[in-house]
């Protein structure tokens, strides 16, 4: 690897855990005694994935993110992720089960991660949910859609988004209780589906989130930084 580039790709994460091994629970001791290289924030370092999603659980947002999967996307394991980073309720994939997890890069392990066969039967879903009823937020530049810019986005609701080029399907049109759009400027019809669902979730975060959490457990050993090849950036 030529030296310019070899100080970019710098090893996440962190070694093994120096000294005693805490006595919690939520620590795995694989990873105290391995160290711990996933993508994960530092307030969750050496946790065993049970423990992050319970954690997690504890806050969940009151939003669900649900993508369409008829041709097996690239892009819903980015959306997967980014609903991941902005602690969705739940993701739910709509139309085939199996769906490319590649871009998730395993944060779908944290999440709550659910399966319809059809836009009809996340409608029913969404409509039989404990305490009331949850508009379904369709998210597609179409004829009659609501700017993004000016919607007032429910706290409790399912962002629905479509597949990568075709959008949302008839299906999910039919089932929406509104349709936003993005407002573009340039000449392309429409933007990436997972860059789209990251603008929506942002949108949902401004209007109900606030400030992020501020994680107070760092960790800086630079002993635990290692120079690795670009493959191993794509783990977690």
């Amino acid at each position: 690897m030529d030296a310019p580039y070899a100080d970019e790709l710098r090893e996440v994460g962190v070694g093994p855990w120096p000294g005693e091994w805490p006595e919690d629970p939520r620590y795995d001791p694989d990873l105290l005694r391995d160290g711990d290289r996933r993508n994960v924030v530092d307030a969750y370092r050496y946790w065993t994935v049970e423990a992050i999603r319970a954690d997690l659980d504890a806050h969940r947002h009151p939003f669900h993110v649900a993508i369409e999967n008829w041709a097996h996307d690239l892009n819903i394991g980015s959306v997967v992720r980014t609903a991941n980073a902005f602690n969705a309720a739940g993701v739910h994939i709509v139309g085939r089960r199996r769906w490319n997890r590649r871009g998730a890069m395993v944060t779908d392990r944290y999440l709550h991660v659910s399966h319809h066969a059809d836009a009809a039967g996340l409608a029913s879903w969404a409509a039989a949910t404990a305490v009331a009823p949850l508009p379904v937020i369709g998210v597609d530049n179409v004829p009659g859609a609501v700017p993004l810019e000016t919607f007032a986005m429910p706290r409790e609701c399912v962002l629905l988004f479509g597949q990568e080029s075709a959008g949302l399907s008839e299906g999910a049109l039919a089932v929406s209780d509104v349709v936003v759009s993005i407002a573009q400027f340039g000449s392309t019809r429409s933007i990436n589906a997972g860059a789209a669902a990251a603008i929506t979730m942002h949108a949902w975060i401004r209007a109900h989130a606030g400030p992020a959490p501020v994680h107070d457990r760092e960790f800086s050993d630079e002993s635990t930084t290692h120079v690795v090849d670009s493959s191993e950036n794509s783990r977690s």
